[in-house]
């Protein structure tokens, strides 16, 4: 009987850590920048540093539907969809855009041996708190 509760325990406690293994890590999301525009009244532009281990991936999410969005890619490759785009994977050098009130599918380290980096460029509105809003589940 000890034996059997053993290995239940056992098998549940594998399938615990499976789970949470299959979550990737998320990026480390710093802001490197917030500058109010001087020639347009109430808006900023804000700039994101993104780094993704290897492997790491941020969860879906939508951006404030006032935030016109320009990224480029610092270091690595990242995997990107936005809501209405084919997934694709940008390499060092290489930019996207998010339109206002995008929804972003995908942002993940295209690899899992290599750190990627990002920069993102958000101007919106100087009032906007939260720059990002994660999808629910």
């Amino acid at each position: 009987m000890f034996t059997r509760i053993l290995m239940a325990a056992a098998i549940a406690t594998l399938s615990i850590t499976s789970t949470w293994a299959a979550d990737p890590v998320p990026g480390k999301v710093s802001l490197v920048f917030d500058r109010t525009l001087p020639n347009v009244p109430g808006k900023s532009m804000r700039g994101v540093l993104v780094e993704y281990a290897p492997g790491a991936a941020s969860p879906a999410h939508t951006h404030p539907k006032t935030a016109f969005i320009y990224a480029t890619v610092l270091e690595g490759a990242v995997r990107i969809r936005i809501e209405g785009q084919p997934e694709k994977v940008y390499k060092v050098g290489e930019n996207f855009v998010e339109e206002p009130g995008s929804f972003h599918a995908v942002s993940a380290n295209a690899s899992d041996t290599q750190p990627a980096k990002l920069l993102a460029v958000f101007v919106l509105d100087s009032s906007e708190k939260e720059l990002v809003t994660p999808a629910k589940k």
